[in-house]
């Protein structure tokens, strides 16, 4: 997200990220640890089709500096939550249609690692709004936007974890919802 709380420009734009173009081995390294702690990962529907041809076309290029990881984000099963398509191309990708705070629910009942979310703006908006998220990343970049999607439309109590500064200018500050432990 942007310093000024936007997570994407006013049509979903990402070219204000500071780690797209940016070497920080340390971000990575955590970025990294967040992916090996988790088995699934949940998407909004909006943004899938450039995730997922994003990875899989890195994936299938072994000299892309991404390769290893993105072997990993085509690997691991991912599940796409829509009220308006049943079917999403791409590996290791299935679709829930029915009702979100049951799917995510259910999902978090599976025994295995963490679930990670990543994205898109309105899909972890409806998760943050249902208290379906545990723990909550906020990559904040080093520049300001002016206006763009956000995720949080209304007071939302968190208690900060820790926040670290990376080499990149990027700071990762890590939340709970106030009042979990």
């Amino acid at each position: 997200m942007t310093v000024d709380g936007f997570v994407g420009g006013p049509q979903g734009q990402l070219d204000w990220m500071t780690l797209m173009g940016t070497k920080d081995d340390q971000l990575i390294a955590f970025i990294n640890q967040l992916t090996d702690t988790s088995d699934t990962i949940l998407l909004g529907r909006k943004m899938t089709p450039g995730f997922i041809s994003y990875w899989e076309k890195a994936a299938s290029q072994p000299d892309n500096p991404e390769y290893d990881f993105a072997r990993k984000m085509v690997g691991m099963p991912k599940v796409v939550f829509s009220r308006t398509v049943d079917r999403v191309d791409g590996k290791n990708v299935r679709v829930h249609t029915g009702d979100v705070v049951e799917g995510v629910n259910a999902i978090k009942r599976q025994p295995g690692k963490d679930v990670v979310v990543y994205g898109g703006a309105t899909f972890v908006s409806s998760l943050l709004e249902h208290n379906l998220i545990d723990e909550l990343n906020l990559f904040v970049n080093p520049t300001a936007i002016g206006n763009g999607l956000r995720i949080f439309s209304g007071r939302k109590p968190l208690k900060l974890e820790v926040s670290t500064p990376y080499p990149s200018g990027i700071v990762v500050s890590t939340y709970r919802p106030a009042g979990t432990v």
